[in-house]
């Protein structure tokens, strides 16, 4: 059975840089038609899709995000990264790895994928 763990600071400071990290285990990552996704939860608020990375590597955005959020993958770890960047406080939130196919963006329910992480939170605060 697939399962991901997520990791990162817990802590950032506002204009600062986040990097999270995505192990995976029980599968790969380049399994033909997954994709891996990121997906977050402010306190209060629904899940917000953010992005995600194919079998292939191919990446995909929300418009909302894109352009200061990366994802990436390390294949010989079986490792996903998110990198954002300029955080605000509002950044802050639980953030999720989580996986299936097709390939999922837009609003979305727990339904929607069937691997989840646990989840890591983030708070963006000086």
């Amino acid at each position: 059975q697939v399962q991901l763990a997520e990791s990162g600071p817990g802590l950032v400071k506002p204009s600062q840089t986040l990097s999270l990290t995505c192990t995976v285990s029980g599968g790969s990552i380049t399994t033909a038609y997954y994709y891996w996704g990121w997906i977050r939860q402010p306190p209060g608020k629904g899940l917000e899709w953010m992005g995600a990375i194919g079998y292939d590597g191919s990446t995909y955005y929300s418009p909302s995000l894109k352009g200061h959020t990366s994802i990436s993958r390390d294949n010989a770890k079986n490792t996903v990264y998110l990198q954002m960047n300029s955080l605000k406080p509002e950044d802050t939130a639980v953030y999720y790895c989580a996986a299936g196919s097709p390939l999922w963006s837009g609003p979305c329910t727990r339904a929607d994928f069937r691997n989840w992480g646990r989840g890591t939170q983030v708070t963006v605060s000086s």
